[in-house]
């Protein structure tokens, strides 16, 4: 059976491993215990095992258990029957009776109660469970795959998780690596979302500047795929030129690449030998100060939009401002040409 990995974007060695792990076990019924750091993409992988099993055909069925309230997840997993508790109206299937058939992902399960622990436990040695407030006992006819970012053995060695169903849930481990080692995945997964995010905003696609993706490249990312993604809709939506550069980077992507942001210099020496107009000056011209200002400002929108010949992206760059913003200051003045 062919593996389909669809939206899971990578060529690292260490992602390939994981295929290789991930091809073997997909045609199988066994349980998968997966795990890695929060934002890795576990439940994409779990979806890929899934439409590449026998089970492709039938549901697929996430819950997370650290999302649900320990209260109410035991209802969430194995339904209810009418009457069961104070708010239950009417008898509702859970999610091992809608994936029959199919597959129960068990996301985030390091944070399940040990008492609800107890149940999973049976669903997987007796394929079989109760609605809550219910005596008819019902088979399990679904592949449990479990995912989690904690150390489930550090978890059981401290009594929070039980060994018995560590164990159980652990027959195939698969460990999804964290985006620092996964090498070239960066700007591979960088590219994709930067094109996804520019077309999402109905701009024209950013480029990188060279040194900026060797800074992608040699970030850490501790948020991982996740803060990738978010970043790169970050750039897609406040990058201003055409293409991202190491100034549009984040103070901590410099600090965790070694280098230091270059400090501008001091407006003086960068305006060394220009003339300061004086209130005097002023005073002679009859200007007052906002006619003044007024007057360089109009002056240096010419001479932007001269070099730019006429295109106001490029007069805009060239000026330091947004496109929206050299159009308002345009129209003030009457040289938008209408």
């Amino acid at each position: 059976m062919e593996l389909n990995v669809e939206g899971i974007i990578g060529s690292s060695p260490a992602l390939k491993e994981v295929f290789k792990v991930l091809a073997k076990v997909a045609p199988t019924d066994s349980t998968v215990l997966v795990t890695g750091e929060s934002g890795t993409g576990k439940e994409l992988l779990v979806r890929a095992l899934h439409m590449s099993s026998r089970r492709r055909d039938k549901p697929f069925v996430p819950i997370n258990c650290g999302a649900i309230p320990r209260e109410l997840l035991e209802s969430e997993l194995f339904g209810h029957e009418k009457g069961a508790f104070t708010h239950a109206v009417r008898t509702r299937p859970g999610r091992f009776e809608l994936a029959q058939g199919g597959t129960v992902f068990l996301d985030e399960i390091g944070e399940m109660d040990l008492s609800l622990q107890v149940k999973i436990l049976r669903v997987l040695q007796e394929k079989e469970f109760e609605k809550v407030g219910g005596t008819k006992t019902q088979k399990a006819d679904v592949r449990v795959v479990a995912a989690t970012n904690r150390d489930l053995e550090r978890e059981v060695a401290e009594g929070r998780f039980r060994e018995d169903l560590f164990y159980r849930l652990n027959v195939i481990p698969l460990h999804l690596p964290p985006l620092r080692e996964r090498g070239p995945d960066v700007l591979l997964l960088a590219d994709y979302f930067l094109k996804r995010f520019c077309a999402l905003k109905e701009r024209a696609c950013l480029a990188f500047h060279p040194q900026a993706r060797e800074m992608l490249q040699s970030y850490t990312w501790p948020g991982n795929v996740r803060e990738l993604e978010n970043f790169m809709e970050r750039m897609a939506i406040l990058c201003d030129g055409k293409e991202i550069s190491p100034d549009d980077l984040p103070e901590k992507i410099w600090r965790d690449a070694g280098r230091e942001r270059p400090v501008p210099a001091p407006l003086q020496e960068v305006l060394q030998g220009f003339v300061w107009p004086t209130l005097e000056h002023l005073k002679e011209q009859g200007l007052g100060l906002k006619e003044f200002l007024d007057s360089v400002e109009e002056r240096l929108l010419q001479e932007a939009l001269e070099l730019a010949g006429g295109v106001k992206n490029q007069a805009a760059e060239l000026l330091g401002i947004k496109r929206t913003t050299l159009i308002e200051k345009l129209k003030k003045r009457k040289l938008d040409g209408n």
